[in-house]
């Protein structure tokens, strides 16, 4: 079996690198502490790259990078990605957007507790000045207090949480989101940017892009609240730096807390002058916690790439992002692994591919089929199919993509079926996302089931005869291998259906005997 080829670049944590060791079917090479220029060379033979601030993917990295199918950036920012350069080489950029989520709520509720109550000040004239004035440091308490959160995505969804358990009122704007996502929570939804500009306290959780940069200038601070408190832990730029500096200098702003600036390091930014303002050094992933998710996640989505089971969190999509309600991507990725697991139970030639939604997700069939195709055909496409190419290379091997957008679900909010037409016959796969955020396939062929779309899977239909359990249990167990989670369903026709979960892989001679169990119909094995 061939190997893929994994170069991490940058340091992630150990963790991470333990993954990329321990897969078998990955050729793991630990660059990080390379040359840049030697990087170069090393990189050549790369199927995925894992990226940090340390490299910049420019023009060079591209050049070099002849056999790359995908990148990995280990955190949110791909500011030193050409995405561009990228796509023109059919190169798939991803990034790991959630893996600090919770790092950057926490520093956020720090900063805004720490402005309303002058925390690192009164700090400091304690322990620094040896000062004793408990009259010099009357703060403001959050509750009763209105929080303006522009962005309602991970991390300021949860903040306005938090705000909520202070007893803050929450007004959020976000063009982007469905109402209902603010307003299930008990949160005001406002289209009207003067209702943000109305409130105590203001946060900003947005990317940082053409619409954003600039957001808050000398305009938007001169409606606001005199005494408003402002933070920002998202990106440098999303306030106007000289007109935050000239609305704390005047007290129209009465405190900041700011950990992201224009130019970091920002040891000479004029804004350190001021006393009403906190600040921190861009530490917004800087937990141990948050340092394991972006590790251990960079390293599967890496894996998952050079596989060709899934590309999670990529940037230069077939789509254009701004127009699509965030809960469509996770389904976008869990299609993919939905065509790659229906192509390797049904291993013959593909004839035809269609994709089905139901429920909200039915508005978006089009692009879901693009990644359906490229999960289906990567078994046998490699590492010549993407998601730019999709289509012409189905076209080229005669396979027929069809989408349909069916009537809502009475079971499901979003549900999404494929089928996969082969020589052999079809497999039909329905799935959805529940609110863990799992995965889950809930149907196989007319099969009612529930099982996590992860992992080393084994689908065993037999007769449905007393005693087939446990021959399967005795069989895995004559041969080590352990069993993870064991779901069951039953038809109308006397048959049933066992998908198996495993903790490691099984081998030929394994499913040799399982297919030799008396009661069994077929045995199919799949690696997600």
């Amino acid at each position: 079996m061939k190997k893929h080829t994994i170069v991490v670049c940058d340091h992630i944590h150990e963790a991470g690198l333990k993954m990329l060791r321990e897969d078998k079917s990955i050729n793991f090479i630990m660059a990080a502490d390379e040359d840049k220029i030697k990087l170069l060379t090393i990189i050549e033979q790369a199927d995925v790259a894992i990226t940090r601030s340390s490299t910049d993917v420019d023009a060079a990295f591209i050049a070099h990078a002849k056999n790359m199918k995908a990148i990995v950036r280990a955190g949110v920012g791909v500011d030193n990605v050409d995405i561009e350069g990228c796509s023109k080489e059919g190169i798939i950029v991803m990034n790991v957007p959630t893996a600090n989520t919770i790092a950057a709520v926490e520093l956020t509720m720090a900063h805004m507790l720490s402005c309303m109550r002058m925390f690192p000040y009164s700090h400091n004239h304690l322990k620094l000045d040896r000062v004793w004035k408990r009259e010099k440091w009357y703060g403001y308490e959050m509750m009763g207090k209105k929080l303006g959160v522009i962005g309602f995505g991970n991390i300021g969804s949860r903040v306005a949480k938090r705000a909520k358990a202070f007893e803050m009122e929450v007004v959020a704007y976000d063009p982007y989101i469905h109402p209902s996502k603010v307003t299930d929570c008990d949160m005001t939804y406002t289209k009207n940017f003067d209702d943000i500009l109305a409130c105590d306290i203001i946060t900003i959780h947005t990317p940082k892009n053409q619409e954003t940069t600039d957001m808050i200038t000398e305009t938007e601070i001169a409606k606001m609240k005199d005494g408003v408190v402002l933070i920002n832990c998202a990106r440098g730029g999303l306030y106007n730096e000289k007109a935050l500096y000239n609305g704390l200098k005047s007290g129209k702003i009465r405190f900041a807390g700011i950990d992201v600036f224009d130019k970091e390091p920002a040891i000479n930014n004029p804004l350190l002058d001021l006393d009403n303002i906190t600040v921190s050094p861009h530490l917004g992933a800087n937990t141990y916690e948050s340092q394991y998710n972006i590790g251990t996640q960079a390293a599967e989505n890496a894996i998952e790439a050079a596989k060709g089971i899934a590309y999670p969190h990529a940037m230069n999509l077939p789509i254009d992002e701004s127009k699509i309600p965030s809960f469509v991507k996770p389904f976008l990725e869990m299609g993919q692994k939905i065509g790659f697991l229906a192509s390797q139970i049904n291993k013959s030639q593909i004839i035809a591919v269609k994709v089905s939604g139901q429920g909200e997700i039915s508005k978006y069939v089009d692009s879901l089929s693009t990644f359906v195709a490229v999960g289906a055909m990567s078994e046998t496409s490699g590492d010549t199919i993407n998601y730019v190419n999709a289509e012409f290379i189905a076209k080229e091997k005669g396979i027929k993509i069809e989408s349909e957008a069916l009537s809502d679900s009475s079971v499901f909010k979003n549900l999404i079926t494929v089928k996969l037409t082969t020589s052999e016959g079809t497999t039909t796969i329905s799935a959805t996302i529940f609110d863990d955020h799992v995965h889950r396939i809930v149907a196989i062929d007319g099969f009612d089931i529930e099982v996590a779309l992860k992992g080393n899977m084994i689908l065993f239909k037999n007769s449905d005869v007393p005693g087939v359990i446990g021959s399967i249990g005795s069989t895995l167990a004559k041969h080590n291998v352990n069993i993870a989670d064991f779901s069951l369903a039953r038809n109308n026709q006397a048959q049933a259906l066992a998908v198996i979960l495993v903790d490691n892989a099984v081998d030929d001679v394994t499913l040799s005997e399982l297919a030799n169990l008396e009661a069994c119909i077929s045995v199919n094995y799949a690696r997600l």
